[in-house]
């Protein structure tokens, strides 16, 4: 098999690949919209590739639609009150992110007239903006030659070149060949299609290499083992933390919520009482660190896995009447989809009253 190794080749077969087989995708413009002039709107870019961080596009694409709906603009959303914001990210997890967004729109909006810099450096300068986010926004939406580097794209060139080096260790090479790859006229449309590519064809599993336009210049598929790349470190088993989550519930159908603090896991997120999460296994998950005393009785543990470990809260409820909080409020039921309620907080409460998530009827 003959194996081009000219980066030109590389660019010119993704991009006519990408005219024919892109994603249409809300915040995306397509090629020939590109072609007749139109251009990607800097913050529907911004706004989806922060959603897009370790989540997936269908996941994304209702939250993309509904913060659109509610904030059609960087400034809109920058005058949003943060609880609103939280509330509209909950379930789509990750919530630092939803945190450093409203900080980046608020600093868009007041020093820089509701416009986002054009440039990488410019970029990378405003509030929760990494070198990720800043050359998909400067590559996609200001047409700047910026080497765009996801997970997807990473995993198309370490098959490309057969890199045997292990993530993350071979980040800095991989990124040295989008350079390499990228080209100066059409920088976001080269992006966007390795994305692409990555999403449909070049899969972790069973990639679909017949129809991959790299197939004739590929490294692992001559190899006959793209499947072996990216190579990957040895995964560490996540630790285990407890708690214990208490879910009290009126006759009326209130459940006792507060709010957590800004900083942390889950900073400004809104909770039914906890203990402390803990990675000892014989403290914080029994009643007598209840928020206040009442018949509490067991309703079984939920598991919920983060990105650095593994929580098992011991889920407890009581039904009561109304007592004072100092530190929370009583929310109906009813409303609690409104709320800027985390899965694991929902996994909590539907533990302990099982329809309070439930689908409204049609």
């Amino acid at each position: 098999m003959m194996l081009q190794n000219s980066p030109k080749p590389h660019a010119e077969l993704i991009l006519a690949w990408y005219d024919r087989h892109h994603r249409e995708l809300p915040w995306r413009v397509s090629p020939s919209s590109a072609k007749a002039g139109k251009s990607a709107d800097p913050y529907h870019i911004w706004l989806s590739e922060v959603m897009l961080q370790q989540t997936t596009v269908q996941a994304v694409k209702p939250y993309f639609n509904k913060f659109l709906s509610l904030w059609p603009s960087v400034n809109d959303l920058a005058a949003a009150p943060v609880e609103d914001v939280m509330a509209a990210w909950a379930g789509l997890g990750y919530y630092a992110r939803a945190r450093n967004l409203k900080k980046c729109a608020e600093a868009v909006a007041a020093g820089h007239g509701g416009k986002f810099p054009d440039t990488e450096a410019g970029l990378r300068a405003l509030p929760g903006i990494g070198d990720y986010t800043a050359a998909a926004v400067a590559a996609i939406a200001f047409k700047r030659q910026a080497a765009v580097m996801d997970g997807n794209i990473e995993r198309v060139v370490s098959r490309l070149y057969a890199i045997d080096a292990p993530l993350p260790g071979s980040k800095p090479l991989m990124k040295a060949k989008v350079v390499e790859l990228t080209p100066p006229d059409r920088p976001g449309d080269f992006a966007q299609a390795m994305m692409d590519l990555g999403a449909t064809i070049c899969t972790p599993k069973r990639p679909t290499c017949a129809l991959c336009p790299f197939r004739d210049v590929c490294l692992a598929f001559a190899e006959h083992d793209p499947e072996r790349f990216p190579v990957k470190a040895a995964k560490k088993e996540k630790p285990v933390r407890q708690g214990a989550a208490f879910v009290a519930v009126t006759p009326d159908g209130e459940v006792l919520l507060r709010r957590r603090v800004n900083s942390g896991l889950l900073g400004g997120m809104t909770e039914v009482p906890t203990t402390a999460w803990t990675s000892r296994l014989d403290g914080g998950t029994t009643t007598q660190h209840a928020p206040f005393a009442a018949a509490w009785e067991p309703c079984g543990t939920v598991v919920h896995v983060f990105t650095h470990f593994e929580l098992r809260l011991s889920v407890f409820r009581a039904r009561t009447s109304r007592v004072e909080s100092t530190d929370g409020w009583w929310e109906p039921v009813t409303s609690l989809d409104a709320q800027a309620l985390p899965t694991v907080m929902k996994k909590a409460i539907s533990q302990a009253v099982p329809l309070a998530f439930a689908p409204a009827k049609p």
